[in-house]
């Protein structure tokens, strides 16, 4: 789910940006029309509009996710603390690491993986949760099953199958620029 908090001015300055986007497009602009107002935040709009789906991952509230990544961070346990720290320094410092959290059902695994996606997507970073059943996708926030957003086939799966992403496509961007996978 993205942002929730869109306000009449927000829409109005996105109107003003689509209209200027539109008239760039046949070698015009906004400011030519001293008239007009022009938009206040061009550059949210601009960063990432022709994709739609990192424009998605990048439109949660986050001061919502800075409040929830705080209450969930203040009840996290030692062995979850743990965990939680160390994929944060593995994200912050670009390290690349994999890690896979274990134990028996009911230990907090999926609430150190709520925890980690509230505090980087409070800090704009792109997360994005998946699992291999919907009702599990369903347990994170906004997630989706692996199937569904690496294009796994379902039917028919072997040792020649293949995720079905067209490298030049918008999920394959989405996909290059992410920060955590769960």
């Amino acid at each position: 789910m993205g942002r929730t908090n869109i306000s009449p001015d927000d829409i109005y300055d996105y109107g003003l940006f689509l209209i200027d986007k539109a008239l760039k497009t046949s070698g015009s602009c906004l400011k030519e029309f001293r008239q007009m107002p022009q938009p206040i935040h061009p550059s949210p709009w601009d960063s990432h509009l022709d994709n739609s789906l990192i424009a998605e991952q990048l439109n949660y509230d986050h001061e919502f996710e800075r409040e929830s990544a705080a209450r969930c961070t203040e009840s996290l346990n030692a062995e979850q603390r743990e965990a939680f720290q160390q994929a944060i320094q593995s994200v912050e410092e670009d390290l690349g690491h994999t890690f896979f959290l274990d134990g028996p059902g009911g230990t907090g695994k999926t609430y150190v993986y709520t925890t980690l996606c509230h505090y980087l997507r409070s800090q704009g970073k792109i997360v994005i949760c998946v699992a291999s059943s919907g009702i599990a996708a369903l347990l994170l926030p906004g997630g989706r099953t692996a199937h569904s957003m690496f294009k796994i086939p379902i039917n028919g799966l072997d040792d020649g199958s293949f995720c079905n992403i067209p490298k030049d496509s918008q999920r394959a961007a989405l996909l290059r620029k992410v920060d955590l996978f769960i």
